[in-house]
């Protein structure tokens, strides 16, 4: 069966597979020393390990079980612990908070939050053939007749994403000159990449990747620190959900990094993506064609009138902002219409900011394994020529995620030409002319810059050490 997850960790060098019937747990650690040979295990009947000494004494090894964030450790692909982490992020987990809930006693329930992606909305909006705004009224309707108490449109967290990748580029090209901040920028909002680039090459790529949290995660900051302020709430007692395309967004809830800080709680404590949510409906006997509409709810108190988007395609946008920008900021030009040119495919293209001839900003997308592998032979070699990447694991990005709706009777290309046609229905709006925006700036965040600011709009990442071959030891 094919991993749901996307092809940037289907890595080939793995030597650590486990069957989805077997144990899932980690290799054993083994104590070398020095001219001791190979290491020779011991497995006992109840299954325990020991390592045998040279000496012919023995030591019992702990047995690790994979815990979720271990999926982030693996040197090769997710494997069995894709079962984990789809059971412990899935849509029956969000079903047992919200049974708990009805019989809780009275402030002992948890208030449950759902965030929906636009990506998935244009999904559910093709299957259900509606406009993407009334497919996000009537999911809102959806999971408020499940329990839920709080819908949000993740399109609002993603302007976080973008003014902070807006900053964050021109300051990193200012002072390039300096040698103090290393360039191309790569996007960082794609987890499938993130994954991999900590994996398999992260002391070349980690010092290009920009900080900036993705849409979701900012999301789980919002939700977590912002929204529970305001309903007087620990983050503990919100369970958080999101609704995404990818289930790459799995790993990406599950990181350390994204860990409240004074409580024992996630920032996102489940992703379903759009399939799971659709999974649902099934099972609840509820078709979105017989809902009234609910509107979305605001983070800054209120309903939402409508979702919105944002220009630059359905990955969130991320080279068109940072382009536009950048023109004005660095060079004072104002470009009113980004022009793509395709390189080998249509997910490796170029776009070039140029006066008198020079080359003043050289961006490109990369989207799907093969191109992010270029790209990085690119920087293996130095010649990397782009100022900025964005970078996403699923060929044709975001709304071609693996966790979105496929339809038997609809070829695929068909499919996604259809899904990026309702994504582009939605009104787009620049995140600097959103005033909710610019008050949270203020209101939560003490400004623009502020160290609160870089604590929850930016994250680190971390090169993983790969285990060593479980090739040498003498069964």
């Amino acid at each position: 069966m094919a991993s749901p997850f996307s092809g940037a960790l289907q890595l080939t060098d793995l030597d650590d597979f486990i069957g989805p019937s077997q144990d899932c747990i980690k290799p054993v650690k083994v104590d070398k020393k020095p001219g001791g040979g190979v290491a020779k295990i011991h497995i006992e009947d109840d299954g325990s390990y020991f390592q045998v000494h040279a000496d012919g004494g023995t030591q019992k090894l702990e047995r690790a079980k994979v815990s979720l964030n271990d999926c982030l450790a693996c040197s090769g692909c997710v494997t069995s612990a894709e079962t984990v982490l789809i059971t412990q992020q899935s849509h029956e987990e969000l079903r047992k908070v919200l049974d708990a809930n009805k019989t809780a006693a009275p402030g002992e329930q948890r208030l449950v939050v759902v965030s929906i992606s636009p990506q998935s909305t244009a999904s559910l909006a093709v299957r259900f053939q509606l406009d993407p705004t009334d497919a996000a009224r009537k999911l809102t309707s959806f999971f408020k007749k499940l329990g839920v108490h709080y819908v949000f449109d993740t399109a609002f967290s993603r302007n976080f994403s973008l003014l902070e990748s807006q900053r964050e580029f021109v300051r990193r090209f200012q002072r390039q000159a300096d040698s103090k901040e290393a360039l191309p920028v790569l996007a960082s909002a794609c987890p499938g990449w993130i994954c991999y680039a900590e994996k398999t090459h992260g002391s070349l790529v980690l010092p290009y990747l920009s900080t900036v949290r993705s849409p979701q995660q900012v999301m789980g900051a919002l939700v977590k620190d912002f929204f529970t302020q305001q309903q007087h709430l620990t983050p503990d007692k919100v369970y958080h959900v999101t609704v995404m395309p990818c289930y790459d967004k799995k790993l990406e809830a599950s990181r350390p990094d994204f860990l409240s800080r004074e409580h024992p709680a996630r920032e996102v404590d489940c992703v379903l993506t759009t399939g799971e949510v659709f999974q649902l409906l099934e099972e609840e006997g509820v078709s979105l064609l017989e809902l009234e509409p609910a509107a979305l709810d605001s983070l800054t108190g209120g309903s939402c009138e409508e979702p919105t988007s944002h220009r630059g395609g359905g990955s969130g946008g991320y080279l068109e902002h940072v382009f536009r920008y950048a023109a004005q900021e660095l060079f004072g030009i104002h470009v009113d219409e980004v022009t793509y040119r395709p390189l080998r495919n249509k997910d490796f293209q170029e776009v070039a900011l140029e006066r008198e001839g020079r080359v003043l900003l050289h961006f490109a997308t990369a989207y799907g394994f093969r191109n992010i592998q270029n790209l990085v032979q690119k920087l293996k070699r130095g010649r990397c020529p782009y100022h900025y990447v964005e970078i996403m694991a699923c060929p044709s990005g975001c709304l071609n995620g693996g966790g979105q709706l496929k339809a038997a009777d609809t070829p695929s290309k068909q499919l996604l030409l259809q899904v990026e046609r309702k994504y582009s229905m939605v009104r787009t709006r620049a995140p600097e002319d959103i005033p909710e925006v610019q008050e949270l700036y203020q209101r939560w965040l003490q400004g623009e810059g502020s160290e609160l600011a870089g604590r929850l709009l930016h994250t680190q990442y971390h090169a993983v050490e790969r285990p060593s071959s479980g090739l040498s030891i003498r069964w």
